[in-house]
């Protein structure tokens, strides 16, 4: 099973709209079982997935304490993917659960105040030693920030090359337990996830890649 956190210490970047809507991804490309985890107190995930019809993703409440162990339970039940959301903040608890990681996704919006904020979390996880994907949410059609974001996001690690714009569609499928691919599969949403569900796939091939090339 991989285990992918969505973390960033800035609120408002779109970690639970990633959390839903790539878990549902997973299932919906044929890559499941997945499963979904909630470490914020605020509960976000919960309550999406709590006004959800569908039977996937499924979603594990385990304490934190028991976390780990938690992990090891849903992968020995044939969990493919589990998907963690955690609270927008710098945190022991947050630093814990890091290591914890096959991957990390920063969700990172295309602004001078997510770039400000970006770099502790950036330090959080190379304390943790772990692969980290930046991914631009909420992204303006046709604005340079978007550019300079990405210009400065690099120096510091992979940026997806899918970008999760900023669409209606999201919020909306968000209040009724679904995900905007799931309104419309054929629409720019749903592009948008299906391709970075693939970057993230492509993330894992390099990673067992490497694995094999310096064992050799």
């Amino acid at each position: 099973m991989k285990t992918i956190i969505v973390a960033s210490q800035k609120g408002g970047s779109g970690k639970t709209t990633l959390v839903s809507h790539l878990a549902v991804e997973v299932e919906r490309a044929g890559d499941g079982p997945a499963w979904i985890l909630d470490t914020d107190r605020q509960g976000t995930l919960s309550r999406w997935h709590e006004s959800r019809e569908a039977d996937t993703p499924q979603r594990a409440d385990v304490p934190f304490s028991k976390l780990s162990a938690g992990l090891d339970a849903l992968d020995k039940q044939g969990a493919a993917y589990c998907l963690i959301d955690t609270a927008p903040a710098i945190s022991d608890q947050n630093t814990k659960l890091l290591r914890l990681a096959d991957l990390i996704l920063i969700p990172v919006r295309p602004s001078p105040a997510d770039l400000w904020a970006v770099s502790e979390t950036v330090e959080q996880v190379r304390d943790a030693g772990k692969p980290l994907l930046f991914v631009i949410t909420q992204a303006k059609a046709q604005a340079s920030i978007t550019a300079q974001t990405v210009a400065v996001l690099s120096q510091h690690g992979q940026v997806a090359q899918a970008f999760i714009a900023d669409r209606v569609p999201y919020a909306v499928a968000m209040t009724a337990g679904r995900t905007a691919p799931e309104l419309s599969a054929k629409s720019p949403a749903a592009n948008e996830i299906a391709e970075l569900w693939a970057c993230m796939k492509a993330c894992f091939h390099e990673k067992k890649k490497t694995r094999k090339v310096s064992n050799g």
